[in-house]
């Protein structure tokens, strides 16, 4: 109960200050090349269900279709100008928010995964994340808008150890733990370093 409390009064103060400023966020992406404001796509959450998240579009329009579903890495091509900068400071992220209103993600935990992303097992042989040994392991809780993988390890680890990362949350998961994270979230996104934090626990 205390985690859900946390989680929506943070999700609540997220919608609700920077509603003025969406609009701009929304017409700055329009304008750089036309393509949608809005990127979308299907995310594994708690239990293995399926739903839909929303981001601001930081990539090229065409991206998935011409590269298959990848994470972004250091100096990706495919992240546009306007794109570089929502990134930095996390405002892409922003219209997850409404996912934490309807209980399909929290703001703290694993991040949700992509449906169909290519990862590699412990062999180096190409799978998907369902085919993952520890899979329903990290599907045991609610996905998050920040989480410890994403704070502590460099963008470009590979997938592997933020599994690891993830799992290691879902073990030491606390109320203390959680703020301690939103805390450094917010501190990350008003230094706008997104894209270049390198903490270390």
């Amino acid at each position: 109960l205390p985690k859900r409390v946390l989680g929506g009064f943070c999700g609540g103060l997220l919608l609700l200050a920077p509603a003025p400023a969406r609009p701009l966020f929304a017409l700055v992406v329009k304008l750089e090349d036309g393509g949608p404001v809005f990127y979308r796509q299907r995310r594994w959450g708690q239990g293995g269900r399926l739903f839909e998240v929303f981001k601001f579009r930081t990539m090229i329009s065409d991206s998935d279709e011409k590269h298959g579903v990848v994470e972004a890495r250091d100096e990706d091509e495919r992240v546009t100008r306007v794109g570089a900068i929502l990134r930095s400071f996390g405002i892409d992220e922003l219209p997850q928010v409404l996912n934490i209103v309807k209980g399909e993600m929290s703001f703290v935990g694993p991040r949700p995964l992509a449906v169909g992303e290519v990862v590699h097992d412990d062999d180096g042989n190409p799978t998907v994340w369902d085919r993952l040994p520890e899979f329903r392991r990290r599907m045991s809780v609610r996905p998050g808008l920040t989480s410890l993988a994403t704070l502590y390890l460099p963008k470009d680890v590979e997938r592997k150890r933020k599994f690891r990362y993830d799992l290691l949350y879902i073990r030491r998961r606390s109320f203390w733990l959680d703020v301690r994270l939103i805390a450094l979230s917010l501190w990350v996104s008003v230094s706008g370093r997104w894209e270049t934090r390198q903490n270390k626990i």
